[in-house]
């Protein structure tokens, strides 16, 4: 590709992203998201596209204890190998800046994606059993699934499930615009939140579901999963003051969109 075309900069969004999985193939998760990140890296200095904007994630930070998280907050204890290998990635690309300040890097944390396009054109279409709440949660009520494993309620949250910030895809394909007009204007590193500045348990995703689609979500108690964090939710702040960026959406948009989505392809893209 980078032979036949000229590109300014580079989105980087490929990599595994399931952090139950991440934790029963650690190997799998370091092999696919450092080692493909270092060959994407070595191919675009090679062809001086030096310009790119990285997914991270919000399980970098681990388990924090205050809240919300700001990109101050350290980022060397996360609790599962898909966070893991997001720290080593986001090391790997302050190193290469430090080296070669030609390069100009913008990390992405993202905080919990969920929803649809309004258009209900495009959605979010797991392979197998979803890894995700949102996804887990329309295949129940379009009744591909029986019902909904809510891992953990024993949790030290107002009803024992983990909480988590939400933001709606759309919001964040956004941000990834600003973040493309920033990184042309504007050179060096930068790092930014990107979620809402708000926490919702799972049974709060669940009942705001249920609530604005009409739709009964059956759901049963199982056992934490290993690498699962408590609470987790950003401040955005940074990405409002320096990006001009901040999440739109409600939690009941996210639900209305997922949803429709959902209804409009049952079976997902097939």
């Amino acid at each position: 590709m980078f032979q036949k075309h000229t590109f300014d900069c580079c989105i980087h969004f490929a990599g595994l992203k399931a952090v139950g999985e991440s934790v029963e193939k650690p190997i799998l998760y370091y092999d696919n998201n450092v080692v493909g990140t270092l060959n994407l890296l070595k191919i675009m200095g090679k062809n001086n596209c030096k310009n790119i904007i990285f997914s991270s994630s919000a399980t970098v930070y681990g388990a924090p204890e205050k809240m919300p998280i700001t990109e101050n907050e350290k980022i060397s204890n996360a609790t599962n190998p898909y966070g893991q290998s997001k720290i080593i990635i986001e090391g790997i690309l302050n190193d290469l800046y430090k080296a070669d300040n030609e390069w100009n890097i913008v990390l992405l944390r993202y905080f919990n994606p969920i929803g649809a396009h309004k258009s209900s054109k495009i959605g979010e279409n797991p392979f197998g059993v979803p890894n995700n709440l949102m996804p887990y949660v329309t295949q129940v009520a379009i009744g591909k699934r029986d019902f909904l494993n809510i891992f953990g309620n024993d949790y030290d949250t107002k009803d024992g499930t983990c909480i988590r910030d939400y933001i709606h895809v759309v919001d964040l394909a956004k941000g990834h615009v600003c973040a493309l007009k920033n990184i042309m204007a504007n050179k060096g590193l930068s790092v930014y939140n990107l979620g809402t500045g708000k926490g919702y348990s799972v049974l709060d995703v669940v009942q705001t579901f249920e609530r604005v689609n009409g739709v009964k979500i059956p759901y049963k108690f199982a056992p934490r999963r290993e690498g699962d964090v408590t609470i987790n939710y950003a401040d955005a702040t940074k990405a409002k003051q320096e990006l001009g960026w901040m999440a739109e959406n409600s939690l009941d948009d996210m639900c209305k969109d997922a949803w429709n989505w959902q209804k409009n392809n049952p079976d997902g893209f097939r």
